[in-house]
């Protein structure tokens, strides 16, 4: 198996990952909410999250943060998690996944 493929194959699992950790405010995971930008795996099995929130002052800033670092570190192929928190662009409801939309009611 290639490389690359390795990387997607880890990547995919990142994202399973993602989708365990639960907004505190709004009962959808952080993936489906669109609040994750990117995600990237090096070869020192490091992944690096660049992230957003609902909103800027969001109050749960640091118990979400923690989540998606313990919930990616507890995968066997990632050492170290590094999120990178960005307010640009700003998220809106646009980014919500489909299965976000059906669960907030608003399909």
């Amino acid at each position: 198996m290639s490389e690359s493929l390795d990387f997607l194959e880890i990547e995919g699992k990142i994202v399973e990952a993602l989708k365990t950790v639960y907004d505190p405010e709004i009962p959808v995971n952080v993936y489906d909410l669109g609040l994750i930008y990117e995600i990237d795996y090096t070869d020192q099995k490091e992944a690096k999250i660049e992230m957003t929130l609902t909103a800027p002052n969001c109050p749960m800033v640091d118990i979400l943060l923690t989540d998606v670092e313990n919930a990616v570190n507890a995968l066997e192929e990632v050492e170290t998690t590094s999120i990178n928190l960005v307010f640009e662009p700003q998220w809106d409801k646009s980014m919500l996944t489909e299965e976000a939309k059906l669960e907030l009611g608003l399909l």
